[in-house]
């Protein structure tokens, strides 16, 4: 069951991944701290390979329609060939580039662009990327905790990715 906005008073505190508990208003003045730890959680569930483990990350930090999208999402990459037996990309940085943040009741409604740095594994190379984000987020106190409730994902650009080198030998 999930707490309604009257249900939630204005002191008390929600976990987020990294972060101390934050109230409402801390959340609504932190959101430009808030937003990549939980997109990083995010980025971490779309490394995982196994259903289970995808299913059980994105539910840590998401909720409701947003977990459902994000889920089909990783899956449907996984449906297509996208994955290997073992971790595909690893995340090395978040930058936020533009955020901006409305509280409605207990939500706030987040307008973000994001750039993830990582590397993407590919066969027997890898690629460094640089991909640009743009979407517009729900985060909602779900269960104790920050989560993603809604996830609209405006804009892709995949510019700015960077340049293929070999993969390191393995033993």
């Amino acid at each position: 069951m999930t707490p309604t906005g009257d249900q939630i008073s204005e002191t008390d505190a929600f976990s987020a991944p990294g972060l101390e508990p934050m109230t409402l208003d801390q959340a609504q003045n932190d959101f430009f701290r808030l937003t990549p730890a939980l997109l990083l959680v995010v980025y971490q569930a779309f490394s995982e390979v196994q259903e289970d483990s995808i299913y059980d990350t994105l539910a840590s930090v998401t909720h409701g329609d947003a977990l459902e999208y994000l889920y089909l999402e990783r899956v449907g990459a996984m449906a297509g060939g996208g994955l290997e037996e073992e971790a595909d990309q690893e995340i090395h940085e978040i930058n936020l580039l533009y955020t901006s943040v409305m509280r409605e009741d207990t939500a706030l409604n987040i307008d973000a662009s994001w750039q993830v740095i990582g590397t993407v594994g590919h066969a027997e190379h890898l690629h460094v990327r640089g991909n640009t984000y743009s979407a517009a987020l729900t985060v909602s106190p779900i269960d104790g905790a920050w989560r993603i409730t809604d996830f609209n994902l405006l804009d892709v650009d995949r510019d700015s990715a960077g340049e293929t080198f070999e993969a390191p030998a393995t033993n």
